[in-house]
């Protein structure tokens, strides 16, 4: 096993492993011991790159498919993840998973195993499955895109964040504040399945993952399966409705009967009143410009992970 922060003298082999660790994923305390655990079972063809925190995981993911390697795995949590897929999309790399992160919703969902000697030892023997991603205006995403009032929670938490730390009381605080500020839902015009529809609400949540959605007691999953988007719409209920919903959601008692509309569909356009607006991509937030464009990416993606997970 070699640990290196720089790319290859020479090139590598195509059965060598670049493991691209991210230092600053949500577990990291256990985050050191998970990386040389797996290292040990991936042995001496496997080379471990670690990425600073603020570091920019997609270009030493770009440089890892440069440098010749077979397999890129991403050790971190789903953010990770989704930053390591961007470079390995259509790429005829293979990409391997060691969950390090809080959730872990994008491994669950493909019966990837966050025990690291186990996830290692599926790395080095498990067989390679194309599988389908989502993508907005071409960026790729793995378990949910969203506009609206989470990708406004996101950017509350970063400013809560820098003052107070990243505390679990911080977070729930930077959720209160954004709901308490929150006066316009989003005015819009949604096209998918042939219909065009003006709506109001507070929030679009574009799923792609029926884990993450089983695990919320959502509804969706079977859309997911099928290769097609679960996409929710929000009723407009103002503050006190959002945050009758968010502790509804948080104690798995969502009732999507009770306004949330759900759509079916493998693509759909967003037009906002507004040209500019932020968008959450599982987790990571990013400025774009509407009218927004979700596809389906049909086996854009070469995963190694058992058979038969929740995903499938």
């Amino acid at each position: 096993m070699k640990d290196m922060t720089q790319a290859h003298a020479a090139p590598a082999r195509a059965d060598e492993i670049c493991v691209i660790c991210n230092e600053g994923s949500g577990r990291n305390s256990r985050g050191d011991g998970a990386v040389d655990q797996a290292m040990t079972i991936l042995g001496d063809r496997a080379v471990l790159r670690r990425v600073k925190k603020g570091a920019s995981i997609p270009s030493a993911a770009r440089q890892a498919v440069r440098d010749g390697f077979g397999t890129v795995v991403a050790a971190g949590g789903d953010g990770t993840i989704m930053a390591v897929s961007e470079a390995l999309v259509n790429s005829g790399r293979t990409m391997g998973v060691l969950p390090l992160g809080t959730f872990n919703f994008f491994a669950r969902g493909y019966g990837i195993p966050e025990d690291p000697q186990e996830a290692a030892r599926l790395i080095a023997e498990g067989a390679a499955r194309p599988i389908d991603l989502g993508a907005v205006e071409g960026r790729p995403f793995l378990n949910n895109a969203s506009l609206g009032v989470y990708p406004a929670i996101l950017k509350e938490r970063e400013s809560v964040y820098k003052r107070w730390g990243r505390r679990r009381i911080a977070a729930h605080w930077s959720v209160l504040r954004t709901f308490w500020r929150y006066k316009r839902p989003l005015q819009l015009t949604l096209r998918a399945n042939g219909e065009v529809r003006q709506l109001r609400t507070p929030l679009v949540f574009v799923a792609r993952s029926a884990y993450q959605l089983e695990h919320f007691g959502l509804d969706g999953a079977a859309c997911i399966r099928e290769g097609k988007f679960a996409v929710f719409v929000a009723p407009d209920e103002g503050r006190l409705g959002l945050l009758r919903d968010a502790l509804r959601l948080a104690i798995h008692k969502m009732d999507l009967s009770r306004g949330f509309e759900l759509i079916c569909t493998d693509s759909l356009e967003i037009e906002t009143r507004h040209r500019r607006c932020l968008v959450a991509c599982d987790g990571e937030k990013f400025p774009m410009k509407s009218p927004l464009s979700f596809e389906m990416m049909q086996g854009a993606l070469l995963l190694i992970h058992p058979e038969g997970g929740p995903q499938e």
